[in-house]
């Protein structure tokens, strides 16, 4: 039996090569997550950022074929012993640890660039820059500046492209359009939000009445 409540319905997951016993990832799972992998064979995963299932591969189909299930001895963390089809890592390469933390040195396996689409694969260049030198990268000099900066940014940006709007300039709306956007997904990253999370609250919202929706967010 696999605790889930203890951590607040996630356990972390240990994915391991079947045959190489290599650490591929990290991830986790709710317990749908779980009974799904179970059912199908494949690794389902529960996505903190996106708040939402996902089948690993489902969009680059380097998917995880699942051997063994093993869960530790205090039933709060779980060690999947997979086939993995492709790499495992979203930046192409076999496993997601390829970064000696002591020295920098980066492990140079990468098979191919993933095909993933441009708003995800934009987010995970934003979140690799928090890791980035502050003086030759500008989104990783605003999260050294810390959240006022990033704020004050989208609120310039969001300013800016009221005026475009205003002036009714379409190539100048379109160009602020794409710099509150790009501000608006450094904010994102900077609190581990994916923006697929976004797409799916407007999703949740199809439908329904805008006076509704917000009424309903003053009860």
């Amino acid at each position: 039996m696999v605790d889930f409540e203890k951590n607040g319905g996630l356990v972390p997951v240990i994915v391991q090569d079947v045959d190489t016993n290599e650490v591929l990832m990290l991830a986790y799972m709710n317990e749908e997550a779980l009974n799904l992998t179970q059912k199908t064979g494949y690794a389902h995963y529960f996505s903190r950022s996106r708040n939402k299932l996902w089948k690993k591969g489902e969009s680059s189909g380097h998917t995880q074929e699942v051997k063994e299930i093993l869960v530790d001895c205090d039933n709060d963390t779980i060690l999947l012993k997979v086939k993995q089809n492709g790499p495992a890592c979203h930046t192409g390469r076999k496993s997601c640890f390829f970064t000696n933390l002591q020295t920098g040195e980066v492990t140079m396996d990468k098979e191919k660039e993933i095909e993933y689409n441009f708003v995800d694969k934009l987010y995970h260049t934003l979140l690799d820059r928090k890791n980035a030198n502050p003086e030759t990268s500008y989104v990783s000099s605003l999260y050294h500046k810390g959240e006022n900066s990033i704020l004050k940014k989208v609120a310039e940006e969001a300013a800016e492209f009221c005026f475009a709007v205003k002036d009714n300039d379409k190539k100048e709306i379109i160009y602020e359009a794409a710099d509150l956007a790009f501000h608006t997904l450094i904010a994102l990253a900077y609190k581990n939000i994916h923006p697929e999370a976004i797409l799916e609250e407007l999703k949740r919202r199809e439908g329904v009445s805008g006076i509704e929706e917000k009424k309903s967010r003053k009860k």
